[in-house]
């Protein structure tokens, strides 16, 4: 489903940004999960040695300025390792430390904040977005669109959009520049944030302006990939009173001690993010300063004010793997309780019924792998992941006891087509007991 998304991203133009010079790997400043020896977690170290060669051959050939990759096991990091450059131009080394926009995971991590306020009772799941932001009240789908002049016409919704369907993308809220014509034309008019490289404005205007649009198609009957999980994290500013950047610090990051991870970087970790990448002319080259949708590459560098929900976030590879680690334990890390078990079920299973989502179904922020889903990449049925637009995946297999992780820094990635899969096979053929499958 992601890739899908993914293609129908903007085309940007040009080359020639100029990225600051990266600082060397220093001193961890977050918790990180413990490492162990592959074998003492069941995976054997010579089939995960093929995970280098997987990787390296993509930075060998030109196709991937460089790549970072984390597998962890019970909780214990078997393989975390960097290949190629942070800044290919410079030929700085990439280091696993780095900082990168890890954009649409930004979405599980809101939904987990909002879920914390779900288990202190302060909403139920099925509760109208309106009560709690009332420019939601009263909404329209669109019926008819006219794509010379940008007008349209609506009709009544059948229901009202509930804080369930924001969290499974089943309100029918679109995306500004990813999705239909119909999204991207209506969102601009309106001047809707993209959610991505916009750091001036604030929440609560934004999202004003969101509501007053019309849904892409009636609340909960169909799967529509967009800003959703924006409007979640302004009902966590509302429901707790605090912006959204400063309650993910208090009741994520820092209990999980994710020091890395921000809307917008300190000075003193600026020079660890990576440049961004394109691709141009069949070559990788560094992403412009400024593409057809003004998207800055260096936006979390800025001193920016607007806290995307969605896809706001940058951080490194270790911060998202204690996240993922404490969702594998039910909730809780490093004796922090974040969530109920029982809530982290709720948002590890199907939460859309019959709804398509492609091969998986989606659950409270994640997709989830079925059957049909399993069979085509390995996983075991019942994990789950996602991903975010500039390179970077993760998955999670319960079954397996397994966290990975894969980063890149590159927009788009038709010259990596097959990165994912490849990877995540050669991940499983690692697992002791699955060396029968051969790699």
């Amino acid at each position: 489903m992601k890739n899908r998304i993914l293609a129908l991203l903007l085309v940007l133009g040009g080359t020639g940004a100029v990225a600051p010079a990266l600082a060397q790997p220093a001193a961890p400043t977050s918790v990180m999960l413990p490492a162990a020896a592959p074998a003492s977690v069941g995976i054997s170290p010579e089939a995960l040695a093929q995970l280098d060669q997987v990787l390296q051959g993509y930075v060998a050939d030109g196709r991937l300025p460089g790549v970072i990759a984390l597998v962890a096991r019970d909780g214990k990091v078997v393989y975390r390792k960097a290949f190629g450059y942070a800044d290919a131009q410079a030929k700085i080394p990439l280091h696993p430390d780095a900082i990168e926009r890890i954009a649409s995971q930004t979405k599980a991590i809101t939904s987990v904040g909002l879920m914390e306020l779900y288990d202190q009772g302060r909403f139920q799941l099925d509760d109208p977005i309106s009560k709690y932001l009332p420019a939601f009240a009263h909404p329209r789908v669109l019926a008819s669109f006219n794509a010379k002049d940008t007008t349209f016409t609506t009709v009544p919704a059948r229901s009202e959009i509930t804080i369930r369907q924001l969290l499974t993308h089943t309100s029918g809220i679109g995306y500004a520049v990813i999705g239909s014509a119909e999204a991207r034309a209506i969102y601009a008019k309106a001047h809707v944030p993209s959610g991505v490289g916009s750091p001036a404005g604030t929440l609560a205007p934004a999202i004003d302006a969101l509501a007053h649009q019309p849904l892409m198609n009636q609340p909960g009957k169909r799967f529509t990939y967009g800003l959703s999980v924006d409007v979640l994290g302004r009902l966590i500013e509302v429901l707790s009173g605090q912006p959204l950047d400063q309650y993910l610090r208090a009741h994520v990051f820092e209990p999980l001690g994710m020091r890395d991870t921000y809307f917008y970087l300190p000075a003193d970790r600026q020079s660890r993010l990576v440049p961004l990448y394109t691709e141009y002319q069949g070559r990788t080259v560094p992403m412009p300063t400024a593409g057809m949708l003004n998207l800055r590459p260096d936006f979390p560098n800025q001193a920016g004010t607007y806290f995307s929900g969605g896809g706001g976030l940058s951080s490194t590879i270790d911060d998202y793997a204690v996240f993922l680690q404490m969702m594998l334990n039910g909730g809780t890390y490093g004796g922090h309780r974040l969530l109920k078990p029982s809530t982290v079920d709720l948002m590890t299973q199907n939460q859309i019924g019959d709804v398509n989502q492609g091969l998986n179904k989606f659950g409270l922020g994640f997709s989830i792998v079925t059957p049909a889903g399993a069979a085509q990449t390995g996983q075991s049925v019942g994990s789950y992941e996602w991903g975010g637009a500039f390179g970077t995946d993760y998955w999670v297999d319960p079954k397996e006891h397994l966290v990975v992780l894969l980063y890149t820094q590159k927009f788009p990635h038709n010259n990596t087509p097959d990165l994912v899969p490849r990877f995540r096979k050669a991940v499983y053929a690692a697992l002791a007991r699955r060396q029968a499958a051969k790699y």
